[in-house]
């Protein structure tokens, strides 16, 4: 009776350990897969000027649930670059974006203003947002690194991506896991690449980015959206941590 008790007393135990660790499992995973809205259709308040603490008066407008980046005009200036108030490392950003014709803007990534001799500039890894047949920046650069969904001047996105026309919308997803980097582009992968790698430092000393220390090297920064002066809409804005 003794040996019987013991065992059903160790089976309970084994079931008990079971369900605890599957409840601690649950949510690391649950922990891991929270989206957070950086951009819900009407508030800016995860985002500011890249020139003060406060979201630009001029050069945005939000209508439609559409945060919108404008062009200069005889009464407003261009919209200037804002970024996440927060600093990011391992992510998962997802967003849609529209671009006007002959449109030239970027998603920046582990920005910073304290590059030695560039403080005060946010610079960053970017993700390369461009209408590649109608701008010209886009045919400059090496091999295409400055084409749509490119790691500008990095790095050229895969040349049978699914590109939108101007007009319609595009899925945008980046994935930051360690120094693991990935851009994507209509749910496909279109660049991969380790930050911190030979090959990755190799580039960055034949581009326009050889004088900055460390660059893409930080362990976090700040998220950007670009003012490039020409019209660029997004929607949808939205990240979680890895």
């Amino acid at each position: 009776m003794k040996n019987k008790n013991f065992v059903l007393v160790l089976i309970l135990c084994i079931i008990f350990t079971s369900n605890l660790f599957g409840q601690s499992n649950t949510k690391k995973k649950q922990k891991k897969s929270d989206w957070v809205t950086l951009f819900d259709g009407t508030s800016t308040d995860a985002w500011r000027s890249s020139h003060s603490e406060g979201f630009p008066e001029q050069g945005w407008k939000i209508e439609g649930n559409v945060l919108t980046v404008l062009t200069k005009t005889d009464s407003t200036p261009a919209g200037t670059d804002v970024i996440t108030k927060k600093l990011y490392s391992n992510f998962e950003l997802e967003l849609e974006i529209n671009l006007t014709e002959g449109a030239n803007s970027g998603i920046k990534y582990f920005v910073s203003d304290a590059f030695p001799g560039y403080e005060g500039q946010y610079l960053g890894l970017e993700f390369q947002l461009i209408d590649d047949e109608r701008h010209p920046d886009a045919k400059l650069g090496r091999d295409g690194n400055r084409t749509m969904a490119s790691l500008y001047d990095l790095i050229p996105a895969v040349k049978d991506k699914k590109v939108n026309l101007p007009g319609k919308w595009n899925k945008i997803k980046l994935v930051v896991n360690g120094n693991h980097v990935e851009h994507w582009l209509n749910g496909k992968k279109v660049l991969e690449f380790d930050r911190k790698s030979d090959s990755f430092r190799q580039l960055v000393a034949i581009s326009k980015y050889k004088n900055f220390i460390n660059f893409g090297e930080i362990p976090e920064g700040h998220i950007l959206l670009q003012g490039h002066s020409d019209q660029v809409s997004f929607r949808n804005i939205k990240i979680r941590t890895l």
